[in-house]
């Protein structure tokens, strides 16, 4: 897979989890409820539904959590029966720079830079998987005095047709860093 991921500079690293700082990027965002795909939406977005019929490339990973935090390069929430997702642009556009949505729903946004607590693992990036790997990742950055600043985001890198040995999924939390 040849898709650009997010720069990051682990700053901190033990046997359990690292310590990541990102720079501020540029997403595109989108609300929905019921079972309208977002990532559809998004992807219309990046193809050439927008302003300029410019086609961007697609950028890894997707992730989602249960508040809006800072993501990586697609993220998911859900907030009030609404999902929030969102798709990281890549590193080149600029809120100037992004190409406008045709789409109303559609918002582009910077995100802050920040430093993140994540930990890796393989399998399905489903619930039960990811709740397992968010709770060991607070157990182990918890004791090393380190405080969540939101909820937990689940970045995931491969599409569902990767066999589940072969994924890389991660669970992160935005942290308070020195």
């Amino acid at each position: 897979m040849a898709y650009e991921g997010p720069s990051y500079e682990v700053v901190f690293r033990t046997e359990g989890f690292e310590v990541r700082h990102y720079p501020k990027r540029v997403v595109a965002k989108v609300a929905y409820s019921g079972e309208n795909s977002g990532f559809r939406t998004l992807f219309g977005y990046i193809s050439v539904n927008n302003k300029t019929a410019q086609a961007t490339e697609m950028t890894t990973p997707v992730t989602q959590s249960t508040k809006i935090e800072m993501t990586t390069s697609v993220t998911q929430t859900k907030v009030d029966d609404q999902i929030v997702m969102r798709f990281l642009l890549p590193a080149f556009f600029s809120l100037k720079t992004a190409p406008e949505p045709t789409d109303p729903a559609i918002t582009i946004l910077a995100l802050a830079s920040g430093h993140f607590a994540v930990i890796r693992y393989s399998g399905r990036a489903n619930d039960h998987n990811f709740e397992t790997q968010r709770k060991e990742l607070l157990d182990e950055f918890r004791p090393s005095g380190l405080t969540p600043l939101g909820m937990a985001i689940r970045p995931t890198y491969y599409g569902p047709f990767t066999p589940p040995f072969l994924r890389r999924n991660e669970a992160m939390y935005r942290i308070k860093w020195q």
